[in-house]
């Protein structure tokens, strides 16, 4: 099996529209929250999100060719380009067969859809559609249109696993390098899901947050007064490729993965199991790939999306996993960047890599009260950064269906 290193990251988030920006936000404690701007909300029962400011799509897209792409495939290549900046890539002199892309998206260009079907329901009725509509809405467009942009010929696919797509999708990357299938993966997810559909839909299902008099602090997991999870949207980019190749190009190795635990809690097509046992599985197969005990953990960062049932039972299986009073800090930096569903893993393996890499854990924000039986068993990292000694690091994610995602991140040693 090939060692597996993560040599790029490149991010678009409500807290900042490149890495170093975005890590800043999240160390200080910043809220990406506010009221929505990309549509009017006076029906609607919530009225904030976590927007993503001042995007400049141009430095990326030539302007000619920015109407093919939907917001969520804006996001994806700006972050992926930042990604391979940071690695140094000169795609000329590799082997393109053996680079691939696996781009994750939980709504793909709803955005579009909801424009197009919009105005063919508004109009005579007569179907007049964009010729770029199908092209610009399905969930695996970014994915080809990466590959496209560099021409790599290697691995492409979208993975559609929910909130944990990204994680899925960065898990699948690890799997074909280390089985020596490809030398190196571009990996993450995109969303751009703050539409009048995705924020009237969530509202039904009673899984979003309506405290519109205090939405800065409405994002708190863990919390009892926590009432559902706040939108996100943006893009996390992930370059992963084997060691020896990293090696041979001479590149900046950030961090290795080591472990990926898929799994499902086979319970209920929303809701997560009472138990947690679909996040006990997942993070124990992680573990047992990565060959480390629960006590090699440090940094834990929560799916924890602020939802009553989903945060609890998550909080439930890391207990059956690591025990009371663990090795591992827990933080939930949804608190900050809002939920970017698809995109979420991706931006939290980002952090797991910056948090091995500069051994400061971002904190939590807003939550004050914890949930009862738990304040005491974990260190939760509330409202201020700490710095620790990280050499482990585990990522959570889970989705709608009941997919599992975990993965574990370790300090680069050569």
């Amino acid at each position: 099996m090939k060692r597996v290193v993560i040599t790029g990251i490149g991010a678009i988030t409500p807290i900042g529209n490149n890495v170093n920006d975005f890590w800043v936000s999240l160390i200080n404690g910043v809220s990406g929250a506010k009221l929505i701007t990309k549509f009017d909300t006076t029906h609607f029962k919530t009225k904030f999100a976590c927007e993503v400011r001042n995007f400049d799509p141009y430095k990326v897209i030539e302007k000619s060719i920015l109407r093919k792409y939907d917001l969520y495939t804006q996001y994806a290549l700006v972050s992926v380009q930042e990604a391979i900046t940071n690695a140094e890539i000169n795609f000329n002199n590799l082997n393109k067969d053996r680079i691939g892309v696996i781009w994750a998206s939980g709504d793909g260009g709803v955005s579009t859809f909801e424009e197009q079907f919009g105005e063919y329901k508004l109009g005579n009725g007569i179907p007049r559609f964009n010729p770029f509509f199908i092209s610009k809405k399905i969930i695996n467009s970014a994915s080809g249109i990466i590959s496209i942009k560099y021409g790599l010929r290697g691995v492409n696919y979208s993975t559609a696993s929910a909130c944990s797509a990204s994680n899925t999708a960065i898990i699948d990357a690890f799997n074909y390098i280390r089985w020596n299938k490809a030398d190196m993966i571009i990996a993450g997810g995109s969303e751009a899901s703050i539409t009048e559909s995705s924020i009237g839909g969530f509202n039904a299902s009673k899984a979003m947050s309506v405290n519109n008099e205090n939405y800065l602090q409405a994002s708190r997991p863990f919390d009892s007064a926590r009432d559902g999870f706040v939108l996100g949207e943006g893009a996390g980019a992930i370059i992963l490729e084997s060691y020896e190749h990293a090696k041979k190009r001479n590149a900046p190795i950030l961090a290795e993965i080591v472990g990926g635990g898929l799994a499902a809690d086979a319970y209920h097509i929303t809701g997560t199991h009472p138990e947690g046992s679909g996040a006990q599985l997942g993070m124990s197969l992680a573990l047992e790939e990565a060959k480390i005990t629960p006590n090699e953990i440090d940094y834990i960062n929560a799916h924890a999306t602020s939802t009553p049932q989903g945060d609890l039972s998550e909080l439930k299986a890391i207990e059956k996993i690591f025990g009371v009073n663990p090795n591992a800090s827990i933080s939930a930096t949804k608190s900050m960047t809002g939920h970017l569903l698809g995109a979420a893993g991706a931006i939290e393996s980002i952090v797991c890599i910056k948090a091995v890499k500069e051994n400061i854990i971002p904190p939590t924000i807003n939550s004050e009260n914890i949930e009862a039986g738990f304040a005491d068993k974990f260190d939760f990292t509330l409202s201020i950064a700490k710095s620790k000694t990280i050499k482990y690091a585990l990522n959570n994610t889970f989705g709608f269906g009941g997919h599992i995602a975990s993965s574990i991140f370790k300090k680069f040693e050569d």
